[in-house]
């Protein structure tokens, strides 16, 4: 069980040491480097090949890593959140994106596997299905200085099992909603003294997971243009018989606030808008409380955003924190985007849905740590990034400015490869030469990586 790259590696990972065992943390060093060296799928056989191990006769042991060995998936996703917080989000509200992803996978073994609507095939004319898994994901997202936009760092990904494999795992099945609100409740949990805001699309619209979250958390969401809005309910007076009023009067909707000519409407110029670009759009406001039959009450601060040159259509957003200031929402909420770049990142640079794991426990894990790799990998470009200018990939047909993940991935790579192909020449730098054997695995990774 050897590798080159064991000193780089540990010293980026050595916060995580304390959560393994010995004989596990070193397999762990290896599969880690493999996973960030391998150029397209990350099975372990591939992980082992990019690190030299492929004569290793013990390779069940890393198999063993997923699939059997004792260590907590929870606690490597607490400490990453620690370390993103500490390095990207020291200071003012730390906002986080919450969104879910389908994982197309195949195989009469994966047991949570289930059929959804593919979110990238489909449209609104045109519905594809999808066999595979569901995860959901939970990333802060940050503006990075480095790379002149915001990312969305994944630190706490989960399985969510389709609804027809619960009978075969003999458990009650949990809807997107409830595996959110116990992510999100979990989070509280590790940072209780920072205010958090959350955002998510239309999906996590739920009176329920607003309900429970509210009190802990800043939720920002979409809200459909015709919601039972109403003015909050009067105080009670004494001597009043029955069970109190939950409500007021019923306020217009939304769709009639956009047509109606009384409607205040101010403008604001919203920076960081998609695509980075700052963006002149015209909204409305104001607070009243969401009402549905037989579902809790819940107060809000609404907002309405149209644009004055009718380039996309009017929106609404609901804000559970009643005092928040329009700008601050949609600027938090913009934010969202990155989940879908990284989303696509991860397929695209890290290997995501080329797995081949069948076991239960190797599933759940497999696809999080992939998730949980790209944070890293921003981590450790922050690293480099302050002893060296990362340099975005550009050519004569294309001007590239703005660093990538792809970017920074690159640069960890050289610089594993450096230390590698340096660690053992002589002082003397001037005509350095590189070990047969990693002038091999480097001649072999170019001739496989399709």
């Amino acid at each position: 069980m050897t590798t080159d790259f064991d000193s780089r590696l540990a010293e980026w990972l050595s916060p995580f040491a304390c959560l393994f065992t010995r004989p596990t943390w070193q397999r762990v060093l290896i599969l880690v480097t493999g996973a960030v060296l391998a150029p397209h799928r990350r099975t372990v056989s591939a992980a082992l090949r990019a690190t030299g191990n492929e004569g290793d006769t013990n390779f069940a042991r890393y198999h063993a890593v997923l699939n059997r060995c004792r260590w907590s998936a929870l606690a490597v996703a607490r400490l990453l959140f620690i370390l993103l917080i500490d390095r990207f989000a020291g200071v003012g509200p730390v906002v986080i994106g919450i969104d879910d992803t389908i994982e197309r996978r195949w195989g009469a073994k994966i047991k949570a596997r289930g059929i959804y609507r593919d979110p990238v095939r489909s449209s609104h004319g045109h519905f594809v299905k999808a066999s595979g898994l569901r995860w959901l994901s939970v990333m802060l997202l940050v503006p990075l200085p480095w790379a002149g936009r915001v990312w969305a760092l994944p630190f706490l990904t989960a399985l969510v099992p389709s609804e027809r494999s619960a009978p075969q795992r003999g458990t009650r099945h949990k809807t997107l909603i409830d595996f959110a609100r116990q992510m999100l409740l979990q989070v509280v949990r590790w940072l209780p003294d920072r205010r958090i805001v959350v955002v998510g699309d239309s999906g996590f619209s739920a009176i329920d997971l607003l309900d429970a979250l509210r009190s802990r958390i800043c939720m920002i969401t979409r809200l459909r243009l015709d919601a039972r809005l109403f003015a909050p309910a009067a105080p009670r007076k004494a001597g009043t018989l029955g069970r109190p009023r939950r409500t007021g009067e019923r306020l217009p909707t939304l769709a009639q606030r956009l047509v109606d000519p009384q409607t205040k409407w101010t403008p604001l110029v919203i920076p960081g808008w998609y695509g980075g670009t700052e963006r002149r759009v015209e909204v409305a406001t104001g607070t009243a409380v969401w009402s549905h039959p037989g579902r809790p009450v819940i107060p809000l601060r609404w907002l309405l955003v149209r644009d004055p040159i009718a380039r996309f259509k009017p929106q609404a957003f609901l804000c559970t924190d009643r005092d928040a200031c329009p700008t601050d929402i949609l600027s938090w909420f913009v934010r969202r985007w990155a989940i879908e770049v990284t989303f696509a990142e991860v397929r695209r640079h890290l290997g995501v849905e080329t797995q081949r794991q069948w076991s239960d426990k190797a599933i759940a894990r497999t696809t999080p740590v992939l998730f949980g790799l790209f944070a890293l990998v921003a981590l450790w470009a922050d690293d480099l990034q302050r002893t060296q200018a990362l340099v975005a990939r550009s050519a004569s047909w294309y001007r590239k400015s703005s660093i990538t993940f792809g970017d920074a991935l690159a640069a960890v790579r050289r610089q594993l490869w450096a230390d590698a192909a340096l660690s053992i020449s002589p002082s003397s730098r001037d005509s350095p030469e590189i070990p047969r054997h990693l002038y091999d695995r480097l001649a072999d990774l170019a001739c496989y990586a399709a």
